[in-house]
C-alpha cells in the first residue's frame, strides 16, 4: 500500500541556516505519526510546509497521491491545531467551532448539526455558549481540535498542542486526543519535543536532529533499539559505554573489553568482529542493583561500583554508581514495601548486573564529555 502522506527529499533554508535538510518521511493513512526533537530541529518547519505556510526549497509533498507542494493552504485538505489555540475571544465555543463552515457558506441547518457532533465528540456540549475566557486550557485545546476537525481534513496537524498545559492536564489530554483519533480515524501528524507525549500517543515516530531524520520507527523500536547516541539519549535516559571486541562467541554474541570492567558479553546484532570498536547504550531500568554479588550466569554481566548519589522517587529510587570513569544511572523499582528493606545508601559498594541482550550496540556515536548523557527538558 502506498503511503498516504509523503515528504520526498524536502529541504528548507532560512538565510544561511538549513532548517530541514533532505528529509523523506512516509505516513500511513489513519495513523498518529509524531515528529519528535529538540527546539530548532526542523520539525515545525516541516509541519508548516505540509500546511502550506512555508514552501520547500526543494523536494515535494504528496497527499493521497496528489502533489500539494504548491497548492495554497486553504485548498489543502489539511488543518492545523496550534499551541496557543488561536480561538476567537469574542465568539462562543459553538461559534468558534462553526467558523470554518460559515466561511464555506454551508447551510445553517448543516452547520448546527455538525457543530453539535463536534461538541459531543470533545465533551463540551454543556459549555457551548461560553466564551473562551471562561473555560480551562484543556477545554480550549479541545475547542481548537473540534474547529479543525469539523472541516473534515484528510490530515490534522498538531503543533506542540499540549505544551501550554500543566503536567497532569497534559497526561489527561493525551488520553483524550487518542480517543478522539479513534473516533474520527483520520491521519494525525503530531509535533512535539516531549518524549513522553510522542511515546504515549504515536503509532510511529521520526526523531529529528539539526534538520535531519535520525530514526523512524515504532515507539518500542526507537526506545529499545536506538540507531544513534542522539536517539538513545533523547528518548529517555541511557548510559553510554565504549569498548573493543576481544572475542567472537559464535554468530550471536561478542566479548567486549570496557576500561575498568571485567569482560562483558554483548548480543552481536551489528555483525561486529574482533578488534572493532563498540558503542553500547544501556537503559537505567535494565540494571539490577544489589549489595550481594550475583551468581555467575553466562547470560548476565556484573560489575562492582560505589554509590555516588541516591534520589528517592516514591515508586522507585534512582542511583548513580561510579565504576572507574563511568557514572552509571540506574533505577530500582519498589516492588515490595520499601520500609521492610535495608536501603542502599551513599558510598555503599554494590553490584550492577544486566542481561547480555540488554546492552544495545549503536550504529552512530557522538562522544560526550560525560559517559552518562542526560538531555535537559525544554
Amino acid at each position: 500500500m502506498p503511503p498516504f502522506l509523503s515528504f520526498e527529499n524536502i529541504s528548507k533554508s532560512f538565510g544561511s541556516h538549513k532548517a530541514v535538510d533532505n528529509v523523506s518521511v512516509d505516513v500511513s493513512r489513519g495513523e498518529i505519526f509524531s515528529l519528535l526533537g529538540p527546539s530548532g530541529c526542523g520539525k515545525t518547519t516541516l509541519l508548516r510546509m505540509c500546511a502550506g505556510f512555508e514552501e520547500p526549497d526543494s523536494g515535494r509533498i504528496l497527499l493521497d497521491g496528489v502533489d500539494i507542494t504548491n497548492i495554497p493552504p486553504h485548498k489543502r485538505k489539511v488543518n492545523t491545531v496550534f499551541q496557543n489555540y488561536a480561538l476567537f475571544p469574542h465568539l462562543s465555543l459553538r461559534e468558534n467551532i462553526a467558523f470554518g463552515l460559515r466561511i464555506a457558506k454551508r447551510p445553517e441547518k448543516e452547520i448546527q448539526a455538525e457543530v453539535d457532533k463536534m461538541l459531543d465528540l470533545v465533551q463540551l456540549t454543556d459549555h457551548a455558549d461560553k466564551l473562551p475566557a471562561f473555560i480551562s486550557g484543556g477545554q480550549k485545546q479541545r475547542v481548537a481540535i473540534a474547529r479543525a476537525l469539523i472541516n473534515k481534513p484528510q490530515v490534522l496537524l498538531l503543533d506542540e498542542p499540549l505544551a501550554a498545559l500543566d503536567l497532569k492536564l497534559r497526561q489527561r489530554m493525551l488520553v483524550e486526543l487518542d480517543g478522539i483519533h479513534d473516533e474520527v480515524g483520520i491521519t494525525f501528524l503530531y509535533i512535539t519535543h516531549d518524549q513522553g507525549e510522542a511515546m504515549g500517543i504515536s503509532d510511529n515516530i521520526a526523531v529529528m536532529n539539526q534538520g535531519r531524520i535520525e530514526q523512524i520507527g515504532k515507539p518500542t523500536e526507537v526506545y529499545e533499539a536506538p540507531r544513534s547516541s542522539f536517539v538513545a539519549a533523547f528518548i529517555g535516559d541511557t548510559n553510554f559505554f565504549e569498548g573493543t571486541v576481544t572475542e567472537e562467541k559464535g554468530t550471536e554474541y561478542l566479548t567486549v573489553k570496557i576500561d575498568g570492567f571485567p569482560d562483558v558479553t554483548v548480543f552481536n546484532d551489528k555483525n561486529a568482529h574482533k578488534g572493532d570498536p563498540v558503542y553500547l547504550s544501556i537503559r537505567p531500568e535494565k540494571f539490577s542493583v544489589s549489595v550481594e554479588k550475583p551468581a555467575e550466569n553466562e547470560h548476565v554481566n556484573a560489575v562492582e561500583g560505589i554509590v555516588e548519589e541516591v534520589i528517592y522517587m516514591g515508586s522507585h529510587t534512582r542511583y548513580w554508581i561510579r565504576v572507574q570513569d563511568y557514572r552509571i544511572s540506574t533505577n530500582r523499582q519498589h516492588i515490595r514495601y520499601a520500609l521492610d528493606e535495608k536501603p542502599i545508601q551513599w558510598k555503599d559498594r554494590v553490584w550492577l548486573s544486566w542481561r547480555t541482550d540488554d546492552g544495545y550496540m549503536l550504529e552512530r556515536y557522538a562522544a560526550a564529555d560525560e559517559k552518562l548523557l542526560i538531555l535537559p527538558e525544554e
